[in-house]
Protein backbone atom coordinates (compact mmCIF):
# COMPACT_ATOMS: atom_id res chain seq x y z
CA UNK A 1 0.00 0.00 0.00
CA UNK A 2 1.19 3.51 -0.76
CA UNK A 3 1.40 6.41 2.15
CA UNK A 4 -0.85 8.55 1.90
CA UNK A 5 1.65 11.22 3.38
CA UNK A 6 3.56 11.26 0.06
CA UNK A 7 0.84 11.26 -2.06
CA UNK A 8 -0.47 14.46 -0.02
CA UNK A 9 3.27 15.28 0.02
CA UNK A 10 4.07 14.94 -3.81
CA UNK A 11 1.53 14.20 -5.91
CA UNK A 12 3.15 14.48 -8.86
CA UNK A 13 5.67 12.02 -8.02
CA UNK A 14 3.17 9.71 -7.61
CA UNK A 15 1.71 10.42 -10.43
CA UNK A 16 4.58 10.06 -12.37
CA UNK A 17 5.64 6.63 -10.94
CA UNK A 18 2.22 5.54 -11.59
CA UNK A 19 2.04 6.55 -15.57
CA UNK A 20 5.47 4.66 -16.13
CA UNK A 21 3.66 1.54 -15.11
CA UNK A 22 0.80 2.52 -17.65
CA UNK A 23 -2.09 3.09 -14.68
CA UNK A 24 -3.37 6.75 -15.09
CA UNK A 25 -2.37 8.41 -12.05
CA UNK A 26 -5.14 10.18 -11.30
CA UNK A 27 -5.05 11.31 -7.33
CA UNK A 28 -7.53 14.45 -7.34
CA UNK A 29 -10.39 11.86 -5.99
CA UNK A 30 -8.22 10.86 -3.44
CA UNK A 31 -6.42 14.25 -2.09
CA UNK A 32 -9.92 15.46 -2.18
CA UNK A 33 -11.28 12.57 0.51
CA UNK A 34 -8.00 13.29 2.34
CA UNK A 35 -8.58 17.13 2.81
CA UNK A 36 -12.37 16.52 4.03
CA UNK A 37 -10.88 13.87 6.59
CA UNK A 38 -8.46 16.30 8.07
CA UNK A 39 -10.88 19.19 7.70
CA UNK A 40 -13.19 16.84 9.63
CA UNK A 41 -10.78 15.50 12.71
CA UNK A 42 -9.74 18.93 13.03
CA UNK A 43 -12.61 20.28 13.42
CA UNK A 44 -13.93 17.33 15.57
CA UNK A 45 -10.58 18.44 17.95
CA UNK A 46 -11.57 22.08 18.07
CA UNK A 47 -15.44 21.09 19.06
CA UNK A 48 -13.85 18.54 22.24
CA UNK A 49 -11.49 21.15 23.16
CA UNK A 50 -14.57 23.74 23.87
CA UNK A 51 -16.63 20.73 25.13
CA UNK A 52 -13.89 19.94 27.41
CA UNK A 53 -13.42 23.51 28.55
CA UNK A 54 -17.72 23.65 28.62
CA UNK A 55 -16.86 20.89 31.14
CA UNK A 56 -14.54 22.03 33.47
CA UNK A 57 -16.42 25.37 33.69
CA UNK A 58 -19.59 23.58 34.60
CA UNK A 59 -17.92 21.72 37.36
CA UNK A 60 -16.48 24.44 39.14
CA UNK A 61 -20.10 25.77 38.88
CA UNK A 62 -21.37 22.61 40.36
CA UNK A 63 -18.84 23.17 42.75
CA UNK A 64 -19.81 26.24 44.06
CA UNK A 65 -23.44 25.18 44.52
CA UNK A 66 -24.45 26.48 41.27
CA UNK A 67 -26.29 25.25 37.95
CA UNK A 68 -25.19 25.07 34.86
CA UNK A 69 -26.90 27.68 32.57
CA UNK A 70 -29.40 25.48 30.56
CA UNK A 71 -28.16 27.07 27.47
CA UNK A 72 -24.62 25.97 27.86
CA UNK A 73 -26.10 22.33 28.46
CA UNK A 74 -28.05 22.16 25.31
CA UNK A 75 -25.29 23.76 23.60
CA UNK A 76 -23.02 20.81 24.79
CA UNK A 77 -25.87 17.97 23.88
CA UNK A 78 -25.46 19.81 20.43
CA UNK A 79 -21.65 19.81 20.27
CA UNK A 80 -21.82 15.98 21.35
CA UNK A 81 -24.44 15.38 18.45
CA UNK A 82 -22.29 17.36 15.78
CA UNK A 83 -19.08 15.33 17.24
CA UNK A 84 -20.30 11.84 16.71
CA UNK A 85 -21.43 12.85 13.15
CA UNK A 86 -17.71 13.98 12.41
CA UNK A 87 -16.43 10.62 13.95
CA UNK A 88 -18.66 8.85 11.40
CA UNK A 89 -17.95 11.02 8.96
CA UNK A 90 -14.05 10.52 9.17
CA UNK A 91 -14.77 6.82 9.41
CA UNK A 92 -16.54 6.79 6.40
CA UNK A 93 -13.88 8.81 4.53
CA UNK A 94 -10.66 6.49 5.48
CA UNK A 95 -12.71 3.49 4.46
CA UNK A 96 -13.24 5.12 0.99
CA UNK A 97 -9.84 6.26 1.20
CA UNK A 98 -8.36 1.93 2.13
CA UNK A 99 -10.41 1.28 -0.77
CA UNK A 100 -8.37 3.66 -2.95
CA UNK A 101 -4.99 3.19 -1.84
CA UNK A 102 -5.65 -0.70 -1.71
CA UNK A 103 -5.88 -0.71 -6.18
CA UNK A 104 -3.07 1.28 -6.57
CA UNK A 105 0.11 -0.70 -7.11
CA UNK A 106 3.60 -0.23 -5.63
CA UNK A 107 5.92 2.64 -7.24
CA UNK A 108 8.40 1.58 -9.67
CA UNK A 109 12.52 2.11 -8.32
CA UNK A 110 13.70 5.00 -10.25
CA UNK A 111 16.71 2.60 -11.77
CA UNK A 112 13.53 0.11 -13.11
CA UNK A 113 13.86 0.35 -17.20
CA UNK A 114 11.18 2.38 -18.75
CA UNK A 115 8.57 0.52 -20.83
CA UNK A 116 5.37 -0.67 -20.61
CA UNK A 117 5.28 -4.05 -22.11
CA UNK A 118 7.41 -7.30 -22.00
CA UNK A 119 9.10 -6.78 -25.11
CA UNK A 120 10.75 -3.26 -23.15
CA UNK A 121 12.53 -5.62 -20.46
CA UNK A 122 16.06 -5.94 -20.16
CA UNK A 123 18.39 -9.21 -20.24
CA UNK A 124 20.79 -8.50 -17.25
CA UNK A 125 23.09 -11.49 -18.04
CA UNK A 126 22.80 -15.13 -19.62
CA UNK A 127 24.46 -18.67 -18.41
CA UNK A 128 25.29 -20.92 -20.62
CA UNK A 129 23.83 -21.56 -24.42
CA UNK A 130 20.39 -22.31 -25.68
CA UNK A 131 20.85 -26.59 -26.47
CA UNK A 132 20.90 -27.46 -30.31
CA UNK A 133 20.58 -31.26 -29.87
CA UNK A 134 21.70 -33.55 -32.65
CA UNK A 135 18.54 -35.16 -32.69
CA UNK A 136 14.90 -33.88 -33.48
CA UNK A 137 13.94 -32.87 -30.32
CA UNK A 138 10.47 -33.66 -28.58
CA UNK A 139 8.16 -31.06 -26.40
CA UNK A 140 8.03 -32.52 -22.70
CA UNK A 141 4.22 -33.12 -23.54
CA UNK A 142 5.54 -36.05 -26.04
CA UNK A 143 8.37 -37.09 -23.99
CA UNK A 144 6.40 -37.41 -21.06
CA UNK A 145 3.80 -39.44 -22.01
CA UNK A 146 5.83 -41.76 -24.01
CA UNK A 147 8.05 -42.18 -21.00
CA UNK A 148 4.88 -42.85 -18.45
CA UNK A 149 5.72 -39.85 -16.09
CA UNK A 150 2.70 -37.19 -16.72
CA UNK A 151 -0.86 -38.23 -17.63
CA UNK A 152 -2.91 -35.10 -19.47
CA UNK A 153 -6.11 -37.10 -19.72
CA UNK A 154 -6.49 -38.56 -16.54
CA UNK A 155 -5.91 -35.26 -15.25
CA UNK A 156 -8.50 -33.73 -17.09
CA UNK A 157 -11.10 -36.51 -16.49
CA UNK A 158 -10.35 -35.65 -12.14
CA UNK A 159 -10.25 -31.96 -12.45
CA UNK A 160 -10.70 -30.28 -16.34
CA UNK A 161 -8.23 -28.24 -18.70
CA UNK A 162 -4.74 -27.51 -17.45
CA UNK A 163 -4.55 -30.38 -14.86
CA UNK A 164 -2.32 -33.01 -14.81
CA UNK A 165 -0.92 -36.54 -12.99
CA UNK A 166 2.20 -37.58 -12.46
CA UNK A 167 3.62 -41.17 -11.56
CA UNK A 168 6.65 -43.29 -11.17
CA UNK A 169 10.25 -41.54 -12.23
CA UNK A 170 7.92 -37.88 -12.72
CA UNK A 171 6.57 -38.59 -9.25
CA UNK A 172 10.18 -39.13 -7.98
CA UNK A 173 11.66 -36.23 -9.75
CA UNK A 174 9.31 -33.97 -8.37
CA UNK A 175 9.77 -34.89 -4.88
CA UNK A 176 13.69 -34.54 -5.43
CA UNK A 177 13.69 -31.78 -6.62
CA UNK A 178 12.05 -30.08 -3.65
CA UNK A 179 13.89 -31.70 -1.00
CA UNK A 180 17.14 -31.01 -3.22
CA UNK A 181 15.94 -27.09 -3.60
CA UNK A 182 14.85 -26.83 0.06
CA UNK A 183 17.95 -28.47 1.36
CA UNK A 184 20.13 -26.35 -0.70
CA UNK A 185 18.69 -22.91 0.47
CA UNK A 186 18.67 -24.11 4.15
CA UNK A 187 21.91 -25.62 4.10
CA UNK A 188 23.97 -22.99 2.12
CA UNK A 189 21.81 -20.23 1.72
CA UNK A 190 20.96 -19.32 5.24
CA UNK A 191 16.76 -19.84 4.69
CA UNK A 192 14.77 -21.30 7.82
CA UNK A 193 11.98 -23.54 5.94
CA UNK A 194 8.62 -23.30 6.75
CA UNK A 195 5.34 -25.46 6.95
CA UNK A 196 2.32 -23.62 5.71
CA UNK A 197 -1.46 -23.54 5.47
CA UNK A 198 -2.58 -23.26 1.75
CA UNK A 199 -6.04 -22.12 3.00
CA UNK A 200 -5.94 -18.09 4.00
CA UNK A 201 -8.24 -15.51 5.24
CA UNK A 202 -9.30 -12.52 3.24
CA UNK A 203 -7.07 -10.15 5.12
CA UNK A 204 -4.13 -12.45 4.78
CA UNK A 205 -4.52 -12.13 0.48
CA UNK A 206 -4.88 -7.87 1.20
CA UNK A 207 -1.54 -8.04 3.18
CA UNK A 208 0.25 -9.84 0.29
CA UNK A 209 -1.15 -7.37 -2.77
CA UNK A 210 -3.61 -10.39 -3.71
CA UNK A 211 -7.40 -8.92 -3.14
CA UNK A 212 -9.10 -6.86 -4.21
CA UNK A 213 -7.51 -6.62 -7.33
CA UNK A 214 -7.02 -9.68 -8.53
CA UNK A 215 -9.70 -11.73 -6.98
CA UNK A 216 -11.19 -13.36 -10.20
CA UNK A 217 -7.51 -15.41 -10.20
CA UNK A 218 -8.39 -16.69 -7.00
CA UNK A 219 -9.77 -20.04 -6.01
CA UNK A 220 -12.35 -19.21 -2.52
CA UNK A 221 -14.18 -21.03 -0.75
CA UNK A 222 -17.17 -19.03 -0.40
CA UNK A 223 -18.52 -20.58 3.05
CA UNK A 224 -15.41 -20.20 5.38
CA UNK A 225 -14.60 -16.92 3.07
CA UNK A 226 -10.71 -19.00 3.08
CA UNK A 227 -8.63 -18.49 0.04
CA UNK A 228 -5.81 -20.94 -1.62
CA UNK A 229 -2.79 -19.38 -1.82
CA UNK A 230 -1.69 -18.75 -5.81
CA UNK A 231 2.04 -18.70 -4.04
CA UNK A 232 3.40 -19.36 -0.32
CA UNK A 233 4.30 -15.93 -0.64
CA UNK A 234 0.65 -14.80 1.02
CA UNK A 235 1.14 -16.21 3.85
CA UNK A 236 4.86 -15.33 4.95
CA UNK A 237 3.82 -11.95 3.97
CA UNK A 238 0.93 -12.11 7.11
CA UNK A 239 3.40 -14.16 9.68
CA UNK A 240 4.27 -11.02 11.59
CA UNK A 241 0.95 -8.89 10.72
CA UNK A 242 0.47 -6.18 13.16
CA UNK A 243 3.92 -7.16 14.46
CA UNK A 244 6.74 -5.18 15.80
CA UNK A 245 10.02 -6.72 15.19
CA UNK A 246 12.76 -6.44 17.75
CA UNK A 247 15.88 -4.58 17.07
CA UNK A 248 18.84 -6.45 15.48
CA UNK A 249 16.27 -8.97 14.09
CA UNK A 250 16.50 -8.78 10.57
CA UNK A 251 17.02 -10.08 7.99
CA UNK A 252 14.71 -13.01 8.65
CA UNK A 253 14.90 -15.16 5.29
CA UNK A 254 12.15 -18.14 4.59
CA UNK A 255 11.63 -20.64 2.42
CA UNK A 256 8.78 -22.76 1.99
CA UNK A 257 7.46 -25.67 -0.67
CA UNK A 258 3.87 -25.21 -1.20
CA UNK A 259 1.47 -26.13 -4.04
CA UNK A 260 -0.18 -22.86 -5.66
CA UNK A 261 -3.48 -22.61 -7.06
CA UNK A 262 -4.50 -19.85 -9.92
CA UNK A 263 -7.54 -20.13 -12.39
CA UNK A 264 -5.18 -18.39 -15.23
CA UNK A 265 -8.50 -16.20 -16.64
CA UNK A 266 -5.74 -13.97 -18.13
CA UNK A 267 -4.08 -16.55 -19.79
CA UNK A 268 -6.73 -18.49 -21.63
CA UNK A 269 -6.01 -19.53 -24.76
CA UNK A 270 -1.99 -19.83 -24.04
CA UNK A 271 0.30 -22.04 -23.30
CA UNK A 272 -2.09 -25.22 -23.73
CA UNK A 273 0.20 -28.02 -23.82
CA UNK A 274 2.04 -29.71 -21.52
CA UNK A 275 2.31 -28.13 -17.89
CA UNK A 276 3.41 -24.71 -18.53
CA UNK A 277 0.37 -22.81 -17.48
CA UNK A 278 -1.79 -25.16 -15.36
CA UNK A 279 -3.85 -24.64 -12.38
CA UNK A 280 -2.61 -26.28 -9.82
CA UNK A 281 1.78 -26.30 -9.35
CA UNK A 282 4.17 -27.11 -6.60
CA UNK A 283 6.69 -24.21 -5.99
CA UNK A 284 9.66 -23.43 -3.55
CA UNK A 285 9.65 -19.68 -2.43
CA UNK A 286 12.24 -17.69 -0.65
CA UNK A 287 11.26 -14.85 1.26
CA UNK A 288 13.27 -12.26 3.59
CA UNK A 289 11.66 -9.26 5.36
CA UNK A 290 14.21 -6.72 5.80
CA UNK A 291 15.94 -3.38 7.20
CA UNK A 292 15.02 -0.95 3.91
CA UNK A 293 18.84 0.37 3.16
CA UNK A 294 19.25 -3.48 2.63
CA UNK A 295 16.70 -4.31 0.61
CA UNK A 296 18.41 -3.37 -2.86
CA UNK A 297 21.67 -5.43 -1.66
CA UNK A 298 19.35 -8.76 -0.63
CA UNK A 299 17.46 -8.23 -3.88
CA UNK A 300 20.54 -9.00 -5.73
CA UNK A 301 21.07 -12.32 -2.56
CA UNK A 302 17.86 -13.22 -3.68
CA UNK A 303 18.83 -13.60 -7.25
CA UNK A 304 21.75 -15.06 -7.01
CA UNK A 305 20.45 -18.01 -4.95
CA UNK A 306 17.93 -18.40 -7.56
CA UNK A 307 20.72 -18.62 -10.27
CA UNK A 308 22.57 -21.09 -8.67
CA UNK A 309 19.59 -23.78 -8.69
CA UNK A 310 19.67 -23.25 -12.11
CA UNK A 311 23.26 -23.56 -12.51
CA UNK A 312 23.43 -26.86 -10.30
CA UNK A 313 21.15 -28.14 -12.86
CA UNK A 314 22.95 -27.27 -15.88
CA UNK A 315 20.09 -25.03 -17.35
CA UNK A 316 20.96 -22.62 -19.58
CA UNK A 317 19.45 -19.64 -17.83
CA UNK A 318 19.33 -15.70 -18.77
CA UNK A 319 18.36 -12.63 -15.75
CA UNK A 320 15.73 -10.26 -16.71
CA UNK A 321 15.21 -6.94 -15.50
CA UNK A 322 11.67 -6.07 -16.17
CA UNK A 323 10.51 -2.88 -17.37
CA UNK A 324 8.21 -0.61 -15.10
CA UNK A 325 5.30 -1.69 -16.94
CA UNK A 326 5.63 -5.52 -16.40
CA UNK A 327 6.68 -4.92 -12.64
CA UNK A 328 4.15 -7.11 -10.43
CA UNK A 329 1.29 -5.23 -8.53
CA UNK A 330 3.06 -5.38 -5.24
CA UNK A 331 6.66 -4.71 -6.96
CA UNK A 332 8.97 -1.94 -7.04
CA UNK A 333 11.77 -3.84 -8.93
CA UNK A 334 11.57 -7.11 -10.41
CA UNK A 335 14.26 -9.65 -12.42
CA UNK A 336 12.62 -13.04 -14.03
CA UNK A 337 14.73 -15.82 -14.43
CA UNK A 338 14.33 -17.77 -17.70
CA UNK A 339 15.42 -21.35 -18.13
CA UNK A 340 16.27 -22.53 -22.15
CA UNK A 341 13.71 -25.73 -22.96
CA UNK A 342 14.94 -27.39 -26.28
CA UNK A 343 12.39 -29.45 -26.73
CA UNK A 344 9.73 -26.05 -27.06
CA UNK A 345 12.54 -24.02 -28.18
CA UNK A 346 11.80 -21.05 -26.10
CA UNK A 347 12.58 -19.68 -22.77
CA UNK A 348 10.33 -20.71 -19.83
CA UNK A 349 10.11 -18.18 -16.64
CA UNK A 350 11.29 -20.44 -13.69
CA UNK A 351 11.65 -17.69 -11.14
CA UNK A 352 10.39 -14.33 -10.46
CA UNK A 353 12.62 -12.01 -7.80
CA UNK A 354 11.36 -8.75 -6.43
CA UNK A 355 11.41 -5.92 -3.90
CA UNK A 356 8.29 -5.22 -2.74
CA UNK A 357 10.08 -2.12 0.36
CA UNK A 358 7.24 -1.02 2.30
CA UNK A 359 3.88 -1.62 0.16
CA UNK A 360 3.31 -5.10 1.65
CA UNK A 361 4.65 -3.79 5.06
CA UNK A 362 2.00 -1.48 5.20
CA UNK A 363 -1.02 -3.68 4.20
CA UNK A 364 0.06 -6.23 6.66
CA UNK A 365 0.90 -3.72 9.31
CA UNK A 366 5.10 -4.73 9.60
CA UNK A 367 7.03 -2.91 11.18
CA UNK A 368 10.65 -2.96 13.54
CA UNK A 369 12.88 -1.08 15.58
CA UNK A 370 15.79 -0.18 14.55
CA UNK A 371 17.30 0.22 17.89
CA UNK A 372 15.90 -0.20 21.42
CA UNK A 373 13.80 2.56 22.02
CA UNK A 374 13.15 3.90 18.77
CA UNK A 375 10.32 4.80 16.61
CA UNK A 376 9.21 1.67 14.63
CA UNK A 377 9.62 1.58 10.94
CA UNK A 378 7.92 -0.66 8.01
CA UNK A 379 10.50 -3.43 7.12
CA UNK A 380 11.40 -4.37 3.67
CA UNK A 381 9.93 -7.38 1.82
CA UNK A 382 11.52 -9.08 -0.97
CA UNK A 383 10.09 -12.67 -2.54
CA UNK A 384 11.54 -14.83 -5.40
CA UNK A 385 10.83 -18.48 -6.86
CA UNK A 386 13.30 -21.13 -5.94
CA UNK A 387 12.31 -22.67 -8.41
CA UNK A 388 9.06 -23.41 -9.39
CA UNK A 389 8.34 -26.98 -10.28
CA UNK A 390 6.77 -27.36 -13.22
CA UNK A 391 8.67 -25.74 -15.79
CA UNK A 392 12.11 -26.77 -14.20
CA UNK A 393 11.11 -30.18 -14.78
CA UNK A 394 10.13 -29.02 -18.40
CA UNK A 395 13.60 -28.00 -19.27
CA UNK A 396 15.26 -31.21 -17.33
CA UNK A 397 12.84 -33.58 -20.07
CA UNK A 398 13.48 -31.40 -22.57
CA UNK A 399 17.47 -30.83 -22.40
CA UNK A 400 18.55 -33.94 -21.06
CA UNK A 401 16.57 -36.28 -23.69
CA UNK A 402 18.35 -38.88 -25.60
CA UNK A 403 18.24 -40.31 -29.02
CA UNK A 404 16.05 -43.63 -27.53
CA UNK A 405 13.45 -41.26 -25.72
CA UNK A 406 15.03 -41.80 -22.59
CA UNK A 407 16.23 -38.83 -20.25
CA UNK A 408 19.43 -38.11 -18.12
CA UNK A 409 18.71 -36.96 -14.29
CA UNK A 410 21.23 -33.98 -13.41
CA UNK A 411 23.55 -35.29 -11.33
CA UNK A 412 22.87 -33.19 -8.32
CA UNK A 413 19.99 -34.73 -7.92
CA UNK A 414 20.66 -38.54 -8.19
CA UNK A 415 20.93 -38.86 -4.71
CA UNK A 416 17.68 -37.52 -4.27
CA UNK A 417 15.92 -39.80 -7.11
CA UNK A 418 18.06 -42.98 -6.50
CA UNK A 419 18.05 -43.14 -10.03
CA UNK A 420 20.47 -41.47 -13.07
CA UNK A 421 18.12 -41.67 -15.83
CA UNK A 422 14.36 -42.21 -17.04
CA UNK A 423 14.06 -45.02 -18.94
CA UNK A 424 11.78 -45.45 -21.72
CA UNK A 425 8.68 -47.85 -21.53
CA UNK A 426 10.06 -51.15 -22.11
Amino acid sequence: MLSIELIRRDPELVRQALARRGEDGSLAGLLDLDARRRAAISRGDELRARRNQASREIGQLRAAGQDAPPDVVREMREVGEQINGLEQEVKDLEEQIHAILLELPNLPRPDVPEGLSEEQNIIARQWGEPQTLDFPAKPHWDLAEELGIIDFQRGVKLSGSRFYTMSGYGARLERALIGWMLDLHTGEHGYTELALPILVRREVMEGSGNLPKFADNLYHDDEDDLWMIPTAEVPITNLYRDEILPPDSLPRCFVSQTPCFRREKAAAGRDTRGIKRVHQFNKVEMYKFVAPETSDAELQRLVADAEEICRRLGLPYRVLQLCAGDISFASAMTYDIEIWAAGCGEWLEASSCSNCTDFQARRANIRYRPAAGARPEFVHTLNGSGLALPRVIIAILENNQQPDGSVVVPEVLRPYTGFDLIPTLA
